[in-house]
């Protein structure tokens, strides 16, 4: 395992404030360290794990939702109705010239819509990043309309009290869908099935829009501080 962390940068998702990330690079994780690593707040791309170390700001909050007390709000049933023809399988993760087309399409569109930092990507980079340290726990939702495009990948691991949904893209051409979601709801069907408690989210960030539809799948729990493999992780009620 290899520590270090970044420099002080421009925060990703608050525009008026600065962040620093401290990462991990850890070759072969195994099932059982990821697990306490996502407990802690960490998120995996390949084999770097990183979470926010910003001592002068504390808005980036690790939240996690009660899959087994989650009830769809009207809104989430009709966004399961829009989805009755979208087909979904559950596989390694994968990576080939349709996924990165795809990528690059989703972050093309966000960066006219939402003002993101466009990153080239090709197939190796989109290896390293999201396939490369998939081990026993990384998996891919993928999604795909009736004539089977793909339309939709959900990066998700396994850990052994829930699943750690780690990035999703979509196909800007069908917004109507609203596939984000869909993914997200699929995540937490297969968590119950899977008797798994919790979809461990990521980060909330008050006043970023990005993040804002975390806040609609309830009931949620959040990380009360970053703690070290020495400390047990406290998580409390959020909302």
């Amino acid at each position: 395992m290899t520590a270090f962390c970044t420099l002080e940068t421009k925060c990703p998702y608050l525009s008026n404030e600065k962040s620093r990330t401290e990462y991990l690079y850890i070759k072969n994780c195994s099932f059982s360290l990821n697990s306490e690593l996502v407990k802690r707040g960490y998120r995996r791309f390949g084999e770097y794990f990183q979470r926010p170390i910003c001592g002068f700001c504390d808005e980036c909050v690790s939240v996690r939702i009660d899959a087994f007390k989650f009830k769809l709000s009207k809104s989430q049933r009709r966004n399961l109705r829009k989805n009755l023809k979208t087909n979904w399988m559950i596989t390694r993760p994968l990576v080939d010239r349709e996924h990165v087309e795809l990528f690059k399409k989703y972050h093309k569109y966000m960066e006219h819509k939402k003002d993101w930092k466009y990153y080239d990507m090709d197939i190796r980079k989109y290896y390293d990043i999201y396939v490369l340290g998939y081990g026993k726990f990384g998996k891919e939702i993928s999604f795909y309309d009736e004539n089977k495009k793909l339309i939709c990948v959900d990066l998700i691991d396994i850990v052994d009290d829930g699943i750690s949904s780690i990035y999703c893209y979509y196909d800007p051409d069908f917004l109507h869908l609203g596939l984000g979601k869909f993914s997200l709801l699929k995540e937490i069907e297969f968590a119950k099935i899977s008797n798994l408690r919790w979809i461990y989210l990521g980060y909330y960030v008050k006043g970023c829009d990005s993040l804002e539809y975390k806040k609609d799948f309830l009931p949620q729990e959040a990380l009360r501080e970053y703690v070290d493999f020495y400390q047990e992780p406290v998580w409390v009620d959020f909302k």
